[in-house]
């Protein structure tokens, strides 16, 4: 606030963009205090705390997970008691799938609660585990107006990469399909709810193995991280951070902003981390290849296509070839500190 503050001596602040998830708060602090337009505090919690994000959720009647706070002891044993196993753990502000944690029982979970402690529960939820198909629908709200969005499937879950490891992929999904249309229809119901006026945004969904239904998993207002800006862009041809930036620069000077054209086509992307520090990919050299990941110890790349099947075939392909000759794990870290 202070260095800030004395920035703004000299020079004139119009807007300030937060562009990862743990910026949000600070924008959103800083808009607040030097009264600069842009999402608040309040409506910033909608995007960053995931028990804010399921409560905001559930009072606007968008399907979700069962969940509960960790303030008191009688209502985690009543979600005990009432919801089935298995549940997860979430960092209420961390990013990702970082720090989550899957329990099989009522005592396993007070064993967890437990350990992190009075000072650190209060920043987790615990939430039913609901097996399926994870969806990401990506796109950019103008005036409070989707103007955009597309939606892929995780065939590899950020949860499942950052528990046990593997090949991340995900693919856009079949144009106006049962799945597509629902998903970006309750999209836009929780950006709506939530408060999205501008910007880009990424919301996760999941449909449920037992039941069918798709329910919100949580959303961010920014653009998706590992590279799927980049599959959108191959997909849509709709450049996510190219059109973000065009809508903050049209707020600052009161301007009109329109949508580009959008095509439709798909694509997808497979990513791992390499045992390489500079992995040779030349041996996937197929015309669909379109973006290889420019990152050290990393192997990932970019497909495109007409053809859907064409993508998915791509990917199983790669993922295959990348196990064998180019993947590594490392073990994930433990959250220590909590955001």
């Amino acid at each position: 606030m202070v260095g800030v503050g004395s920035l703004m001596k000299h020079k004139k602040i119009d807007a300030i963009v937060a562009l990862d998830d743990f910026d949000v708060e600070k924008a959103t602090f800083l808009r607040e205090n030097l009264r600069i337009d842009g999402m608040g505090q309040t409506t910033g919690r909608y995007f960053r705390d995931k028990l804010a994000m399921r409560m905001k959720a559930k009072d606007a009647g968008v399907p979700i997970p069962a969940f509960s706070a960790l303030f008191n002891d009688e209502e985690i044993n009543h979600f005990a008691d009432t919801v089935s196993p298995p549940w997860v753990l979430k960092p209420r502000s961390e990013a990702s799938a970082s720090g989550i944690m899957k329990v099989h029982s009522k005592d396993e979970l007070w064993q967890k609660v437990h350990e992190l402690g009075d000072a650190n529960r209060m920043k987790y939820l615990v939430e039913q585990f609901k097996p399926g198909a994870v969806y990401h629908c990506d796109g950019v709200n103008f005036n409070g107006k989707t103007l955009f969005s597309i939606t892929s499937q995780y065939l590899a879950t950020p949860m499942e990469i950052s528990q046990g490891g593997g090949i991340f992929r995900s693919a856009t999904i079949p144009y106006n399909s049962k799945d597509d249309k629902e998903i970006r229809k309750v999209n836009e119901q929780v950006l709506k709810a939530f408060g999205m006026k501008h910007g880009a945004n990424h919301t996760e969904f999941i449909k449920c193995n037992d039941d069918g239904k798709i329910y919100f998993l949580e959303t961010s207002s920014r653009v998706g991280g590992a590279h799927l800006a980049e599959m959108v862009a191959a997909a849509s041809g709709v450049n996510l951070w190219g059109e973000w930036a065009k809508i903050e620069d049209a707020l600052v000077k009161g301007k009109d902003y329109k949508m580009p054209a959008v095509k439709k086509e798909y694509a997808g992307i497979v990513l791992t981390l390499s045992k390489y520090e500079h992995p040779d990919l030349s041996g996937f050299s197929d015309s669909e290849v379109c973006f290889r990941v420019p990152l050290e110890y990393h192997a990932g790349l970019i497909v495109k296509s007409p053809d859907h099947a064409r993508v998915r075939q791509l990917l199983d392909d790669y993922a295959e070839r990348l196990v064998r000759d180019f993947a590594t794990v490392a073990q994930q870290e433990a959250v220590k500190k909590l955001h």
